[in-house]
C-alpha cells in the first residue's frame, strides 16, 4: 500500500492519530484545541468533521469499538474527557464530558470490547480514572488515586484474555488489569480486584531514568507471557515480560534512541513494535527466535 500524505487542516501541531476499527477514517487531535475527522479510500482522503470544545491542546483520541456504536474520546491539556458520538453521519456531539480531573489529561484508553464501554484516563494531578458505561446512560467512575503521584502520562489496558487461554473458550472471567507509565520514571501494572484497583507489580517497574513518555500492552494470541513496552525520555524503549501470573516482571532494553521517544504501538498480533522518536523517526521493530529485539524497516515519511 502507497504511502498517503494527508493535509489534516490543523493550525497547529498535531499530537494524536487514530484510525477507526474498519481503517476508513482517522481522527487527528491537535494543539489548535479541535479534532479532525478524515475519511481514507485507497489514495484519497476528505476532511469530514470538526470536533470542537475543548479548550487547550488535545493530546489524544481513541475510537470506542463499533459494537457500542460511533463513538470517539478525547483528552485535553484543560482537564477535561470528552466522549464524542456521531449522530447523522458526520455530525458529531458531545455525549458526556468528565472533568473529575484538576489538570492535564495525558492519556486514555478503551478497555478491550469484552469488558464493555469503559475508558481509562491518566492526569497530571497523578490520578487514574475508569469510567464505566451503565445501561442507563449513565457512568460509573472508580478512581486510582496517586497512581504516578508526579503525574500520568499514558495507559493501556491488558489483553481481556488470561494469558495462555484459548481466544474465545468463554470459560474465564475476563482480566481487567492496565499499565501506565508517569514522571516518576516508573511503570506499573493494576488490577480491578472486587470493584477496587490494585498494583499487580512489586515493586514498581524501574529501568527507566526519564519520564516514561508511552505504555503499551501488547496482544497476546494465547501465549503464556504478558508483554509491556515502554518508551521514555531517557532515550530507550524497554520490554517488560512476565512469564505467568504472580511472577516477577522483568525488563530488558530493546534500544537505546539516543533521543527522546514519544510513543510506542503493537501491531495487531503482538510481535511487531512500532517506534515514533524524538528524531521524527518510525521504526519497527520484532523479536528474534533468540530473544533480541531487531529493527526491521524504517517507517519512510
Amino acid at each position: 500500500m502507497p504511502s498517503q500524505k494527508i493535509e489534516t487542516g490543523h493550525q497547529d501541531t498535531v499530537h494524536d492519530v487514530a484510525m477507526d476499527f474498519y481503517g476508513k477514517r482517522i481522527a487527528t487531535a491537535s494543539s489548535d484545541s479541535t479534532i479532525k475527522i478524515v475519511g481514507v479510500s485507497n489514495n484519497t482522503h476528505q476532511h469530514l468533521a470538526t470536533l470542537t470544545g475543548h479548550q487547550g491542546p488535545v493530546w489524544q483520541v481513541a475510537w470506542a469499538h463499533p459494537k457500542f456504536g460511533s463513538l470517539l474520546a478525547s483528552c485535553c491539556y484543560d482537564g477535561r474527557v470528552i466522549i464524542w458520538k456521531e449522530g447523522n453521519q458526520n455530525e458529531w456531539a458531545q455525549s458526556h464530558v468528565f472533568d473529575d480531573h484538576k489538570s492535564s489529561v495525558n492519556s486514555i484508553a478503551w478497555a478491550p470490547h469484552e469488558l464493555g464501554l469503559c475508558l481509562a484516563c491518566g492526569s497530571s494531578d497523578g490520578n487514574i480514572s475508569v469510567f464505566t458505561a451503565r445501561a442507563d446512560g449513565g457512568w460509573d467512575v472508580s478512581r486510582i488515586d496517586q497512581a504516578h503521584p508526579v503525574g500520568v502520562t499514558s495507559v493501556s489496558w491488558a489483553p481481556s484474555t488470561a494469558p495462555g487461554a484459548l481466544v474465545g473458550s468463554g470459560l474465564l472471567d475476563p482480566v481487567q488489569k492496565l499499565c501506565s507509565g508517569g514522571c516518576d520514571n516508573t511503570v506499573k501494572v493494576w488490577k480491578l480486584y472486587n470493584g477496587i484497583w490494585k498494583m499487580d507489580c512489586f515493586p514498581a517497574l524501574q529501568m527507566h531514568t526519564d519520564w516514561v513518555r508511552d505504555v503499551a500492552w501488547a496482544p497476546n494470541l494465547g501465549l503464556p507471557k504478558s508483554t509491556i513496552a515502554s518508551a521514555s525520555q531517557d532515550g530507550k524503549v524497554i520490554i517488560w515480560t512476565v512469564a505467568k501470573e504472580g511472577d516477577q516482571w522483568e525488563g530488558k532494553v530493546l534500544h537505546d534512541f539516543g533521543t527522546p521517544v514519544w510513543r510506542v504501538s503493537w501491531s495487531l498480533t503482538g510481535n511487531i513494535l512500532a517506534v515514533a522518536d524524538g528524531n521524527n523517526n518510525v521504526t519497527l521493530w520484532k523479536e528474534a527466535v533468540d530473544g533480541e529485539w531487531q529493527q526491521v524497516t524504517v517507517v519512510e515519511p
